[in-house]
């Protein structure tokens, strides 16, 4: 995918590689049900629904698969054919599927399709967020800085991500910190509606890790016209950043990052 890359205050166009985030659904035969969604990277996915079975207790051994398959129903897309996981457990295996309930509607209403989350966007009268707001290379390279100065409890443990939102100036307003990054999200912008703050124009999040669908969905719903974050985005990201125009910014780290999405907000040469 191409990408503007911005350092010292320059920009250059170049080709860019981005990691795959595609929904998985997992269905067993026998039950004529879907008993998770999650997101994920494609590959191993025989052995990602094998796995998750075995690990919430659905199965105890190999024997109790009988076959993995891609699905084959001829009324679904060709592609997302490959994104769901027909098993067949053994014959006479009784299977108790009341604690696989939280994976299907957790995961489910964070949005499992790519295209469905961006209809479901549309759908909302999302209209695409207004390009006005203009920052420079200095103010962005001051934000992660600003970011990992106030994780109080990272600091502390080493193990909580961080959402924070910045004003036009770089300063910033409110941090919020959890195990999740699309929890710290929600917290920061429950934070912000609950003190009437909302929407977010002409402001800027910064989320530590990578930017995922999910977390674009959220910064769609807040108005964010910048999102940035210290890893890469995923491919799904970038597209809902796009669609929405939002300036996508990833690896901000030091003097330099990638610009998937929104070049013209950036001041550069």
């Amino acid at each position: 995918m191409p990408v503007w890359v911005v350092e010292n205050g320059k920009k250059r166009l170049r080709q860019d590689y981005l990691t795959t985030e595609e929904p998985l659904e997992i269905r067993l035969v026998s039950s004529r049900c879907t008993v998770a969604i999650t997101m994920r990277t494609p590959g191993a996915d025989f052995a990602l629904a094998a796995g998750f079975l075995y690990n919430e207790g659905v199965i105890s051994c190999k024997q109790d698969i009988q076959t993995i398959s891609y699905c084959v129903d001829e009324n679904i897309d060709g592609e997302q054919r490959y994104n769901i996981v027909n098993v067949e457990l053994r014959p006479g295996l009784i299977v108790d599927l009341q604690p696989l309930e939280r994976h299907f509607y957790t995961n489910s209403a964070c949005g499992v399709c790519g295209k469905a989350s961006i209809e479901a966007l549309r759908l909302r009268g999302y209209p695409m967020i207004a390009a006005e707001m203009m920052v420079t290379p200095k103010l962005l390279y001051s934000l992660p800085d600003q970011l990992r100065a106030a994780q109080g409890v990272f600091n502390a443990t080493g193990g909580l991500h961080a959402a924070a939102v910045f004003d036009m100036q770089g300063q910033l307003l409110n941090l919020q910190e959890d195990i999740g990054r699309h929890n710290a999200l929600d917290k920061l912008i429950g934070t912000a509606l609950l003190s009437c703050d909302l929407p977010f124009h002409n402001h800027i999040i910064m989320v530590s890790g990578r930017s995922s669908l999910e977390i674009l969905q959220k910064s769609i719903a807040a108005r964010v016209p910048i999102v940035c974050s210290v890893s890469a985005p995923s491919s799904l990201a970038v597209s809902m950043a796009r669609e929405f125009g939002i300036t996508l910014i990833g690896f901000l780290r030091g003097e330099r990052f990638n610009v998937y999405s929104g070049i013209e907000r950036i001041f550069t040469t």
